[in-house]
């Protein structure tokens, strides 16, 4: 078995990986009855299958969802009926979900990168209702996280610039690390780590790679992600 970050749950597999987060996401709701709920979604097959197991009879009935607010931690920068887009993939996901229009607040993608992600920063600073991020008051209630097999999370990849933001809450990412090679918008470290509670999904053989890599010593992206992480891996991404 290879050795995990720290806080790891290990489950049988991704459709457990997945149950597991709905549950804490049940639970994180019903912790806070009487206000706005923000999460942070993320791309992948198994954040995918989350937000269908949500939609569906077994959690649907169990979410305030008028209460929640869902943003993204990068996109790809195509429109929002691409195939590649995360926006359509959540609103194909969560077909069968009571979301109210407004209350899935997709990452803009008809400007100029740098205009869409400053477009994307100043909606994530109207809802949080402050232009800067105060440490008690957490911009989300959860994040949803990969990992990429070259140790990405959401559009950070290792190398490029956004990795070294320290201010900016959302950043363009003009290159890519991985194909489909073309422009994204990423969260940035500090808006991520502005979170009650940060989940990593981490499912399937390929994300043993990234996995593998950290513990020998690597500095990949998703593993200087801070705050309250919790790591949920599949057994076949832990080696098992």
């Amino acid at each position: 078995m290879i050795p995990l970050p720290g806080n790891s749950e290990i489950l049988p597999d991704a459709e457990s990986v997945a149950r597991a987060a709905a549950d804490r996401l049940v639970a994180l709701c019903a912790a806070a009855p009487d206000r706005p709920i923000a999460i942070c979604l993320s791309g992948g097959s198994t954040p995918k299958r989350l937000y269908a197991l949500l939609a569906g009879p077994d959690y649907r009935d169990a979410l305030p969802w008028a209460r929640l607010h869902w943003f993204f931690g990068d996109d790809r920068h195509v429109p929002w009926d691409d195939a590649a887009s995360n926006v359509r993939m959540a609103r194909e996901a969560f077909a069968a979900a009571p979301i109210p229009v407004e209350n899935l607040h997709g990452i803009p993608t008809d400007g100029t990168l740098e205009a869409d992600a400053a477009a994307y920063a100043k909606a994530l600073k109207d809802f949080y209702g402050a232009d800067r991020l105060d440490p008690d008051r957490p911009l989300f209630d959860l994040v949803l996280l990969g990992l990429g097999e070259d140790g990405h999370t959401a559009s950070l990849f290792p190398g490029k610039p956004a990795l070294d933001e320290t201010t900016a809450w959302v950043a363009p990412a003009p290159e890519a690390g991985l194909a489909p090679f073309v422009p994204r918008i990423t969260l940035t470290f500090p808006a991520l780590a502005s979170a009650r509670s940060i989940l990593f999904l981490a499912t399937g053989e390929a994300k043993r790679v990234p996995l593998e890599r950290r513990a020998g010593g690597e500095a990949l992206p998703a593993f200087h992600v801070t705050g309250p992480v919790t790591w949920l891996v599949d057994r076949a991404a832990a080696g098992l």
